[in-house]
């Protein structure tokens, strides 16, 4: 039994693993990046929230596996759709967090950032990660969410992205001064990826 990840990052593997490793010791679930079994393409994501796009890049594997005759029984492809919303600005960046400058993510972090400062210095805001999974069951989705608030000042070296202005409820600290252990206890990627894991334990019951 293979979980095909619609990605190629070290870390995001990593993490899934851990997280999904009761899953990989009951049903000898295997877990491979999609760059190990095909040659990585582009996906267009065009989607108008974080559960399409994460949808069209889980499909976007599956039919590929599929197309090329790697596609065996029970695999199932799995992906992720993330970004921050800003409550002042209506919850953008939204799913355009990645692209929000049309830079870099150091250019994103700046216009972020200067936003803020322009609407006062802080909003409420919050992550949101959406999985989506794809099977010959069907396509099924799962969300996470960190609440919490941005700030105009950058604080902290660790993490990426929007790290240095977020603080999450119930810390004084932005992401960016949180260890990575704080971090990825709280993460909306890691809630979600839990949510999904029921899923996928149905999905493998079933087979």
């Amino acid at each position: 039994m293979r979980l095909i990840l619609a990605t190629s990052n070290a870390d995001k593997i990593r993490e899934i693993k851990e997280i999904y490793a009761p899953l990989m010791q009951d049903f000898a679930l295997k877990i491979l990046a999609w760059s190990e079994l095909l040659e990585p393409f582009e996906i267009e994501e065009n989607g108008t929230s974080f559960q399409e796009n994460a949808l069209l890049k889980s499909r976007a594997v599956f039919n590929a596996l599929k197309a090329q005759g790697i596609l065996e029984k029970r695999d199932i492809a799995l992906s992720d759709d993330s970004g921050i919303c800003v409550d002042l600005l209506g919850g953008a960046p939204g799913i355009h967090s990645a692209r929000y400058s049309g830079g870099g993510a150091v250019e994103n972090l700046e216009k972020l950032r200067g936003e803020v400062e322009r609407l006062g210095g802080t909003s409420k805001a919050h992550y949101c990660a959406c999985i989506g999974i794809s099977s010959a069951q069907g396509d099924f989705s799962a969300h996470g969410f960190m609440y919490g608030k941005v700030i105009a000042q950058k604080r902290g070296s660790n993490g990426f992205g929007y790290d240095p202005i977020f603080i999450p409820s119930g810390f004084t600290q932005t992401l960016a001064e949180l260890s990575g252990e704080e971090k990825n206890s709280i993460s909306h990627r890691k809630i979600a990826l839990e949510n999904a894991h029921y899923i996928l334990e149905a999905l493998f019951k079933s087979f």
